[in-house]
């Protein structure tokens, strides 16, 4: 991937530019959670989207895209804006660098990448992290905070590509580190770094590649379950529940209500326990509540699928230490911790069993856990 970039960058824009990445990223545990004031778990992996990038002289960007093989040129006012979507993501960093006060200037740039599209590993946070981080570096001596590059990406979703989305995305892509990953308080926005060098593990993600069409709005729906019950129990948020607090209210609410409430005050335990786990290097416990985690997605939460709640049944009889639905749910991927003798038996057995029942074979990428946003 390098050195095609090198060569489109040459080809189209003369003398070499400086190389950035910035990573996709998992989420080990936690999901749900967001938006309820929680705790996600998340990591940047070895699935980057790389940029080489050049100041022109100019007030112009100029960009193509190796993956699309398209190019876009658009100027750096609000005005401005590309047609192409796929553009959008940088002109609205560079706007969003603006409005804080940063510097952008005219640059050529190629880019690439080798996260996977659809599989749930925000390849649109790593565009704008990659992005963003150059930006900064490039135009700016560094002085945008690593938290602000994050919301700068989170803006650019919201203000230019149309998507609401929290700030996980963008911050394991940013602040990822090798060997590492990070518990973020989805409130307070404080986080810590918790070791995850997997000796005699593999982690995995069997992606089902069925994404089922919803004819209403699940996730408002779900969200506006979790506000209906912090508000009735007098809190911000379900950060703030515990299970005694909602069986207390059980007769005020609906039984939809309750599950959705049950689902994620048990996520909330649920990362604190692999946070704990980790430090003591106990993986088996680390798979259990991924388990649990999917149980409560599927049963309480009702986000599964049926795809899905197969590739958890055939890890499970596969032995496999730990599997759960990774996303919002009705489709993608499960992310699964796997021994390593374990694994060739287990990906075989998941594409034969899977491709005899549903028509196809799962997609299988194998990540690690790894560094975020950085100049190469």
């Amino acid at each position: 991937m390098t050195e095609k970039i090198k060569q489109q960058f040459s080809e189209r824009f003369g003398a070499a530019g400086t190389l950035y990445a910035s990573a996709g990223r998992i989420n080990l545990i936690g999901e749900h959670t967001d938006y309820n004031g929680g705790f996600v778990f998340p990591g940047a992996i070895d699935k980057v989207i790389m940029a080489e990038i050049k100041p022109n002289g100019t007030d112009k960007v100029r960009v193509f895209s190796i993956d699309i093989d398209d190019y876009a040129e658009f100027g750096l006012n609000e005005e401005d804006a590309p047609s192409q979507q796929w553009a959008r993501y940088i002109f609205g960093v560079c706007r969003e660098v603006i409005k804080r006060g940063g510097v952008v200037k005219g640059f050529d740039a190629v880019f690439a990448g080798n996260v996977p599209l659809g599989a749930g590993l925000s390849s649109s946070a790593a565009l704008e992290s990659c992005f963003a981080f150059a930006m900064n570096d490039m135009f700016n001596d560094n002085k945008i905070d690593k938290f602000e590059l994050a919301k700068i990406g989170q803006s650019t979703e919201h203000n230019y590509c149309g998507v609401n989305c929290g700030i996980m995305d963008q911050f394991a892509s940013v602040f990822g580190k090798k060997d590492h990953l990070m518990r973020l308080d989805c409130r307070s926005l404080e986080y810590e770094y918790f070791p995850f060098k997997l000796d005699g593990y593999k982690l995995v993600l069997v992606d089902s590649k069925v994404k089922h069409e919803l004819v209403d709005s699940p996730y408002n729906k779900r969200r506006a379950s979790c506000e209906h019950v912090a508000k009735t129990l007098g809190i911000e948020t379900l950060r703030d529940a515990e299970i005694a607090d909602l069986d207390r209210i059980k007769d005020q609410i609906s039984e939809e209500d309750y599950k959705r409430a049950k689902y994620v005050i048990e996520e909330k335990q649920r990362v604190l326990d692999v946070c704990d786990a980790l430090q003591r290097g106990d993986y088996d416990t680390v798979g259990d509540r991924m388990y649990k985690t999917h149980e409560g997605m599927s049963k309480l939460y009702e986000v599964s699928c049926e795809e899905l709640d197969y590739l958890n049944d055939i890890a499970k009889e596969c032995g496999v230490t730990g599997s759960r639905i990774m996303g919002g749910g009705f489709g993608g991927c499960t992310i699964n911790l796997v021994k390593d003798e374990l694994y060739d038996h287990f990906i075989a057995t998941a594409k034969e069993k899977f491709n005899a029942k549903y028509g196809h074979e799962p997609q299988v990428y194998e990540v690690i856990v790894s560094d975020g946003a950085r100049r190469c």
